[in-house]
């Protein structure tokens, strides 16, 4: 059953403008069947009452269709009220056309389908009533229709009884089928939204933990670099081991520093303090952040666009991108390449490794739960990365290459990002 709800300004307005269109082919129907009665069927109709009240119903209509231009919601009473309009001008017809004979009668039933669809029970069954209530008047209170020859008469009933059930049918079948529509694509549209709240659900608790390591690890940190500092004062140790400590104690600062800024990054929206940088400057950067946190691994970089705009890159965004560096040297020999291509409204980045590939269960699943093909992994960096990325209106895609590999790609409009 889909009823209005007032948290939504549209709803309700969707079988609103439905009702109106089906008025005007129904004031048109009317019309002309009144008009082409007395030259077609030499069927005299008292024309000026009649033709009064389609005209009542065509200024009706007018004034719902103003009424839906200004967009306010449109509540359950406001489309009683609108079927209820249609029966009596319906009943009134009838009434000074045959009553309860007239073949017409048969088009309450596409107000009690509508009525069944678009309102709650109660009001729905009141829709029932007063039709079945208008139906039982017009049986003793009618102006009959002026035909001596019975036999004509029948199969004039029996024509406007089959012209009146093709009708019926492609009225109730085009309205219950847009309808029907309308409600599959709320519901696809909430599936989303609950999808979405479990994400940013899980992201939240993520970020509490991480506030919490983030505490945790300052301390063994602190140890670590006292270790190395006195390990490196020993005058013992070859000139390799020597290099090695100064790159452990440039990765602890490394680590030292992303903790000591986590607090600060997470209240910024866009990171390097909101300094506007050219897009290729910016992924620039990004890449060699990578490198210093990853000296080991290697990337072919390829940069290139039809312009240079100027963007302030997001903290979130820069953090998607290195974790999915990282998945990609880990994925194979720690040699990844990185494609990067835009134009003035949307920024694409790939990223290729050499590793075995994703498996089904990873393209099913990433973004929607942590998924991970490594015994060491947790799955979170590539869950992280998408939440990102959707938050500012792009995507990513995962697919296995030919040959071996994987690449993932980033498609991301540069509007979120670009400097104001």
């Amino acid at each position: 059953m889909l009823t209005p709800d007032s948290s939504r300004p549209d709803q309700g307005l969707d079988p609103l403008r439905r009702l109106v269109l089906m008025r005007w082919f129904a004031v048109a129907g009317q019309f002309a069947l009144a008009v082409a009665a007395g030259p077609l069927l030499d069927i005299e109709l008292p024309l000026a009452p009649m033709l009064g009240i389609i005209a009542l119903q065509a200024g009706f209509n007018l004034l719902t269709l103003r009424r839906v231009a200004l967009g306010s919601a449109a509540g359950d009473a406001e489309l009683f009220t609108q079927l209820g309009v249609d029966i009596t001008a319906l009943t009134l017809l009838l009434f000074f056309s045959g009553g309860a004979a007239n073949p017409l009668v048969s088009l309450y039933l596409p107000g009690i389908a509508i009525a069944a669809v678009v309102l709650p029970g109660r009001l729905a069954w009141g829709v029932v009533a007063l039709s079945v209530a208008a139906y039982s008047l017009l049986a003793f209170w009618n102006i009959p229709l002026p035909m001596a020859d019975a036999e004509r008469a029948t199969r004039l009933h029996l024509a406007g009884m089959w012209l009146i059930f093709v009708a019926s049918a492609a009225l109730i079948a085009w309205f219950v089928a847009r309808m029907a529509a309308a409600i599959r694509s709320r519901d696809r549209e909430l599936a989303a939204a609950r999808e979405e709240a479990l994400r940013n659900e899980r992201v939240v608790a993520l970020g509490g933990l991480a506030a919490g390591a983030a505490h945790e690890l300052g301390t063994p940190l602190a140890t670590m670099a006292i270790l190395v500092g006195e390990l490196g004062r020993n005058t013992e140790l070859g000139p390799e081991t020597q290099e090695d400590l100064a790159l452990l104690r440039e990765q602890i600062e490394h680590c030292k520093g992303i903790i000591t800024g986590l607090a600060a990054r997470a209240g910024q929206a866009r990171a390097e303090g909101g300094a506007a940088l050219d897009l290729d400057r910016w992924l620039e950067q990004v890449v060699a952040r990578w490198h210093r946190l990853r000296p080991h691994a290697e990337a072919e970089v390829s940069l290139r666009g039809t312009a240079t705009p100027r963007v302030v890159g997001e903290a979130t965004l820069e953090q998607a991108l290195l974790n999915l560096f990282n998945n990609a040297a880990d994925a194979g020999d720690g040699h990844i390449e990185i494609e990067s291509e835009w134009d003035g409204t949307k920024l694409r980045i790939e990223i290729r490794d050499r590793g075995p590939g994703f498996d089904e269960n990873v393209l099913l699943q990433a973004g929607r739960a942590f998924i991970t093909t490594r015994p060491e992994g947790t799955g979170i960096g590539l869950f992280l990365a998408h939440a990102a990325v959707e938050r500012l209106g792009g995507r990513i895609v995962l697919a296995n290459r030919e040959g071996g590999g994987a690449v993932t790609r980033v498609e991301l409009p540069l509007e979120r990002i670009l400097a104001a």
